[in-house]
Parts: C-alpha cells; sequence; structure tokens
C-alpha cells in the first residue's frame, strides 16, 4: 500500500520554541503542480491570515496508511 504524503507546519514563536501547528495530507494527483509557494499558500488559506508565515517551517513526511506511523520523506524539496 503506497504511504500518504502529507506536510508538517511548524511554529517558531517569539521565544524560539518551536509548535506543531498542522499536518495536511497531499491529495495532488500531479508532482509538477507541487511546490513550495504551493504549500505556504495552502498552508496559509487553512491557517488564516493571522500567521506571520516567515515564522512557519514545513516537514515533508509519508504517513502509512495501515499503522499511522510517521516518518520524514526521503525526498527532499526547498522549503
Amino acid at each position: 500500500m503506497e504511504p500518504l504524503l502529507a506536510y508538517e507546519f511548524y511554529y517558531r514563536d517569539p521565544s524560539n520554541q518551536t509548535q506543531l501547528i498542522g499536518i495536511l495530507p497531499e491529495r495532488r494527483k500531479d508532482p509538477q503542480r507541487i511546490t513550495p509557494d504551493s504549500i505556504y499558500n495552502w498552508a496559509q488559506t487553512i491557517l488564516g491570515n493571522g500567521w506571520d508565515m516567515e515564522r512557519v517551517n514545513v516537514v515533508e513526511v509519508m504517513i502509512d496508511k495501515q499503522t499511522g506511523n510517521i516518518q520524514e520523506s526521503h525526498k527532499k524539496r526547498p522549503f
């Protein structure tokens, strides 16, 4: 079974503590449409305008659909 591609979004608060703010699954079938800008725009749409996107970091992960285990993706995108 193919793992699910997803993105973990982390926010670095003013005291430089990193907090997980959400995990969004990738649903696009065409990988050419997946760009760093599209991922950040998607996050901003979901989170709303109240977030300083300069303080948001993205980690691409793979989720095992059977177990729910999450591993950092081996594909490295320039986030």
